[in-house]
């Protein structure tokens, strides 16, 4: 059969016929990948590990020492790609579960990891790994279609404070991104705001003083040890200097945090993204493969900026299968846009710096009230 003629057959089969053989091809990726998972993937993390620690040792000494502007910045950049790489391509991964149970792999078990960022983990694995990987972009289940006084979606109803959201994203979420996401996992701002919808609260399950005080808590717990350190016990040691250590501790958080930031936003918003009602549920295994996609885009960079991406240039096979390591997104990325573009599901990817643009755009046009109804794609589209 020619390709033409494939393609002639398929647009023959019903949207429902489409989607499971589909779902069915997507299943088989991911059980040949999976087979596949085992040392080579751990002694790859083993290894990353050991130059993330390595580059921070040069980082901080460099930054301590430093006698001139070129040598502290080359500390700046050398503990940025160790916080870099701690967030994404082994922290986000590892509280994935991506190597639970892998021999040689127990220090990096998902509820006993501890990563160099300031977001509580049991929080994050809760709000992250359940909610947004079980229901990406649907609103009333994905507590990640807005953040603060941001609304990524069209099903975030529109507020007031809403008009400042791009000023916002670019001027506070961006530089102080971390830090914003774990006053969002661990329900702080449960405390103080609701999200709009029927569901009133995305984390908490009231505000009840337990709730609010379990809120805070987590959020303390997380931040209390990691800016002590990061603040006062480093700078302390640098005696006079201890301004020249703050500042390239700074440096290097703000670097990780706009980075990390433009990699998530890139993956997740834009004008073509789909964005679900509430109560919106797949009616099958395909529907919520392709609902995956299609609530998704990917970006192309190359490999050294994928790594310090965590892979996350990999968003939409990230989405189908969030506990496969970084280099198995990677292995599987044109299988997985081949089936798409076999069976008519939208597979988005262009440059990360159009991504980006786009995705500004699209949170300016969702600043105004009525401004982005008409670009958003509120459902999944039918497969004609």
């Amino acid at each position: 059969m020619t390709s033409t003629d494939f393609a002639e057959t398929t647009t023959q089969l019903s949207r429902d016929e489409r989607l499971r053989r589909f779902g069915e091809e997507i299943d088989a990726i991911r059980k040949d990948v999976e087979a596949q998972i085992g040392e080579t993937d751990v002694r790859r993390l083993e290894r990353l590990q050991r130059f993330s620690r390595a580059m921070e040792i040069i980082g901080r000494v460099a930054i301590h020492f430093s006698p001139d502007p070129v040598s502290f910045s080359a500390g700046v950049l050398s503990l940025w790609i160790h916080k870099q790489l701690q967030a994404t391509e082994i922290g986000h991964t590892v509280l994935h579960g991506a190597y639970d149970g892998l021999p040689g792999a127990e220090r990096f078990d998902s509820k006993k990891f501890y990563w160099d960022l300031p977001i509580d983990e049991e929080s994050w694995r809760a709000g992250h790994n359940l909610k947004h990987h079980g229901s990406t972009n649907v609103a009333g289940r994905d507590p990640d279609i807005h953040f603060g006084i941001s609304r990524l979606t069209p099903h975030t109803p529109w507020r007031r404070y809403n008009r400042w959201q791009l000023p916002f994203t670019l001027a506070v979420l961006f530089p102080n991104f971390a830090f914003l996401m774990n006053l969002h996992f661990t329900g702080v701002n449960d405390v103080h705001s609701t999200n709009g919808l029927s569901t009133k609260l995305d984390f908490l399950p009231d505000r009840s003083r337990a709730s609010v005080l379990g809120a805070y808590k987590r959020a303390l717990r997380k931040y209390v040890p990691y800016y002590f350190v990061s603040y006062v016990v480093f700078p302390a040691l640098a005696g006079p200097f201890f301004w020249k250590v703050m500042l390239g501790n700074w440096l290097a958080e703000t670097l990780r945090d706009i980075y990390s930031a433009a990699t998530i936003h890139c993956g997740h918003v834009g004008p073509d993204v789909a964005s679900y009602p509430e109560g919106t549920r797949a009616r099958s295994r395909g529907e919520w493969y392709a609902m995956q996609v299609e609530s998704t885009n990917n970006f192309e960079v190359a490999k050294p900026i994928s790594i310090l991406c965590g892979g996350l240039d990999r968003q939409i096979e990230h989405h189908l299968f969030p506990k496969l390591p970084p280099e198995r997104l990677r292995q599987i990325a044109p299988a997985v846009r081949a089936a798409c573009e076999r069976w008519g599901i939208a597979y988005r990817t262009d440059t990360w710096g159009r991504m980006l643009g786009r995705a500004f755009a699209h949170i300016d046009r969702l600043s105004r009230e009525h401004g982005a109804l008409g670009g958003a794609r509120e459902a999944l589209r039918e497969v004609a």
